[in-house]
């Protein structure tokens, strides 16, 4: 029973992402941010525990990949589904009451281009699981990061957050974050990960500079301050990512005139 306990705390994350969707399709978007939370919670501690009883299996690995597959794979398409359905309604707090893809609109069948995240969430997962490149940072936007910028952009939208409601909504502005998260989560930018190998500010002052951030924003924008997080963490990675590029271009040069 000790070896399957890691592997109940990936089953309740993999059961929240399900309850999400549920929500997410009924419109409650308040109540799908409550299971993403708990599941997130489980995502990040079933590893912990695992390696805290010492048993860490394959198995575990795989189960945990396709739990992250719903949560942090399908939610975010379906939240930019529901989105681009609402948007395309014209109807700010008008949620479809039926599904009709061939219907005398068709609205759904122009929202579905949203779950393409969702196939680059599952290419990202399985590229992820056999990159031994990534044992220290991350290669491409990670799924619950990803997640999280939708989220907070969900959040906007439901609670109007600085009257937001009608740019977050916007068919443009979301059709054009398709293939944005798409290709951030597939590229090969580096992004800083959030492993500590020990808590001095000394070798992690990147994650401590989020950190303080990410709070600064959530306590300040609220629910949009997910976006913002996030944001921010792509746009510190990219610019690290330009700058050690750099200095390696100029060590090579160094080298090749030396």
């Amino acid at each position: 029973m000790r070896k399957h306990i890691p592997n109940i705390i990936t089953l309740l994350n993999l059961f929240c992402g399900c309850c999400a969707l549920a929500c997410i399709f009924y419109g409650q978007f308040p109540q799908a941010f409550l299971f993403v939370f708990v599941g997130g919670l489980a995502d990040y501690s079933d590893g912990m525990v695992a390696r805290w009883l010492e048993v860490n299996s394959p198995f575990g690995k795989e189960l945990d990949s396709l739990a992250d597959m719903v949560t942090f794979g399908v939610v975010p398409g379906a939240i930019i589904y529901m989105l681009l359905v609402i948007g395309l309604e014209d109807a700010i707090s008008g949620y479809p009451d039926s599904l009709s893809l061939l219907g005398t609109k068709g609205l759904q069948m122009m929202a579905l281009p949203a779950f393409i995240i969702s196939t680059f969430a599952a290419l990202r997962l399985a590229k992820f699981n056999l990159d031994v490149r990534q044992s220290e940072d991350f290669i491409g936007l990670n799924t619950p990061a990803c997640t999280a910028f939708v989220i907070g952009l969900m959040l906007t939208f439901h609670f109007d957050y600085y009257g937001l409601r009608p740019y977050v909504g916007n068919l443009f502005f979301l059709f054009a974050l398709i293939p944005i998260l798409s290709y951030l989560l597939v590229s090969e930018i580096p992004m800083i990960s959030f492993k500590f190998k020990k808590f001095k500010w000394k070798g992690n002052e990147r994650q401590f500079i989020l950190i303080i951030l990410g709070i600064l924003f959530l306590i300040i924008f609220q629910g949009l301050g997910f976006s913002l997080m996030i944001l921010s963490y792509v746009s510190l990675s990219v610019f690290d990512f330009v700058f050690e590029t750099r200095k390696a271009r100029k060590r090579q040069r160094a080298s090749d005139e030396g």
